[in-house]
């Protein structure tokens, strides 16, 4: 089984990448998506949003990240790729599945699901910019507003070139309500040649259990669940999972890469962002949010967790 970590805008970025990997079970990351309007960006763009790329395209624990394009316009995508290529990346993935209403009116995202044809001409265009051996996946959710063109839509990325398929079983108009409808991505795998990964509203092994036989997929990628709790691919593979105590360096692993390039009031929203999310699958957790719940001030925030005892006596 192959277990993906999904690409996150805002939370999930190279950062926190390299921490979960370091815990193991995922076999590849998508970047968040780099947007494409008009202009061909310069590398450095590229290399800002995924600084993997710098180092052959892995993170430190060698996880392989492909990056992910976001936009309309099918002639500026493939430029953008064909330069992106350059940097040998493994791989380029396509978002067709970003619910954001900023994105969205910028038709941008799942947006473009109300337009097959147009999904079909922008994997097509990226193909076609690509050196083969660079393989081109593409993410996308059920549709827009309904379901109506699921399948079309579904078609026209495979049969545009594209390798694989994320789908988000979910609508746009979802957001990111539960449930998931994962039996609906059965339909997809059922109507397209190329492989298929299940994804959304995977929190616990009993949730990827049930993910894989709704969807028939044999392959997952998981996004908020894994950020909640980082042992979560190894638990889905039998694999023993971290305990409490195992993470604490990783979160100050986790402080200092952010200090490295987050601006000093914004790396405490940062830490408490996860901190957040971590409460869901570790009660220690609480005493650690707690502690820096009212403070944005870096200093303070690492005395409180990492100079002094507030997060060392929660641990198991």
């Amino acid at each position: 089984m192959r277990i993906l970590l999904a690409p996150m805008e805002g939370l999930l970025d190279h950062s926190l990448r390299d921490t979960l990997t370091r815990v193991g079970g995922v076999d590849r990351c998508v970047s968040e998506f780099i947007r494409i309007t008009d202009q061909l960006l310069p590398a450095r763009v590229f290399t800002r949003v995924v600084p993997e790329l710098l180092h052959g395209g892995r993170t430190a624990a060698g996880v392989p990240v492909r990056p992910q394009l976001l936009g309309s316009d099918p002639a500026c995508l493939a430029d953008n790729a064909a330069r992106l290529a350059e940097l040998r990346p493994p791989g380029i993935d396509l978002n067709f599945g970003c619910p954001a209403p900023t994105v969205n009116r910028h038709r941008g995202g799942a947006v473009l699901l109300d337009e097959p044809g147009l999904v079909h001409a922008i994997v097509s265009a990226v193909r076609r910019a690509v050196p083969a051996g660079v393989e081109v996946s593409a993410k996308m959710r059920l549709g827009n507003a309904d379901e109506a063109r699921m399948l079309d839509c579904a078609r026209a990325i495979a049969d545009a070139g594209a390798g694989e398929l994320v789908v988000h079983a979910r609508t746009k108009l979802h957001g990111y309500r539960a449930p998931a409808y994962w039996e609906r991505i059965a339909e997809i795998r059922a109507t397209v040649a190329v492989p298929v990964v299940a994804n959304g509203e995977v929190w616990t092994v009993a949730d990827a259990q049930r993910c894989l036989q709704a969807s028939g997929c044999d392959a997952l990628m998981l996004g908020r669940g894994m950020v909640a709790d980082p042992g979560l691919a190894l638990a889905i593979r039998g694999a023993a999972v971290p305990a409490w105590a195992d993470l604490l360096p990783l979160l100050a692993h986790f402080w200092h890469r952010i200090a490295s390039h987050v601006a000093p009031r914004h790396r405490a929203g940062r830490l408490k962002q996860w901190l957040n999310l971590l409460r869901r699958r570790h009660p220690q957790a609480q005493a650690a949010f707690d502690a820096v719940r009212i403070t944005n001030d870096p200093v303070q925030v690492g005395l409180r967790l990492f100079g002094g005892p507030a997060l060392l006596d929660a641990a198991d």
